[in-house]
């Protein structure tokens, strides 16, 4: 088998660790050093999935705005674009500035180059920031951030899914938003908090790779009132 070669690699901000990218041939793989994969171009489907169950109920919408949490390979925001009308606003949160790096110059042809679109705006910092600084100001908040409501990067990012990190995704959104969160794997308790703040709750279960087949993810589906 091609042996993986390293690309580059970059300190996770705050919360220390290193992420690489790696190249094998026409293929690319993000790892954590220590913890293993966390994403790779030839695995998306449960990424895409996350875009299209979070914003389908915005097909209509005249001018929904989103927030896209984690940039990973561009899959999800590439599939919220895909989703969305032509006054749209996409922001995506990306803590770690070599991740949008390597879009630009390794990964962005892979997603169709989401970047490029003007509906898209990257901001640089921790997107738990942006959810408490946006009351009533998103139709959909997508979250792909670690494997999920148990953290495997950036440990800060567990706030995100206490129920003090929820009620803020709650006050984010706006009348009958919905709140999409991609995890590796089913956590029955994640899903009564998310009821206890409020939320109206749906667990999807969808496959890694399109086509059904690949690991099963969990995506859960949370609406505002």
């Amino acid at each position: 088998m091609t042996p993986w070669n390293l690309i580059d690699s970059s300190e996770i901000p705050k919360a220390g660790g290193e992420l690489r990218l790696y190249q094998r041939g026409g293929e690319y793989s993000i790892m954590i050093v220590g913890g293993g994969e966390l994403m790779n171009t030839r695995m998306h489907g449960s990424e895409d999935a996350l875009a299209e169950l979070g914003c389908r109920h915005l097909a209509a919408a005249a001018q929904p705005r989103v927030l896209v949490g984690g940039l990973g390979m561009g899959f999800t925001l590439a599939a919220a674009l895909q989703q969305l009308g032509p006054l749209a606003e996409v922001e995506v949160a990306e803590l770690v500035p070599a991740v949008l790096q390597w879009n630009r110059d390794h990964l962005g042809a892979f997603a169709g180059h989401p970047l490029d679109d003007s509906r898209s705006t990257v901001v640089l910092g921790d997107v738990a920031t942006l959810i408490r600084k946006g009351r009533g100001r998103y139709d959909a908040i997508l979250l792909d951030v670690d494997n999920g409501p148990e953290g495997l990067t950036h440990r800060e990012n567990d706030q995100l899914y206490t129920a003090k990190g929820l009620l803020a995704a709650y006050e984010a959104l706006r009348a009958n938003g919905v709140l999409a969160v991609w995890s590796a794997g089913p956590d029955h308790g994640f899903s009564e908090r998310l009821r206890q703040v409020g939320f109206q709750v749906d667990e999807h279960r969808v496959r890694a790779h399109h086509g059904g087949k690949g690991a099963r993810h969990t995506i859960w589906l949370a609406q505002r009132n």
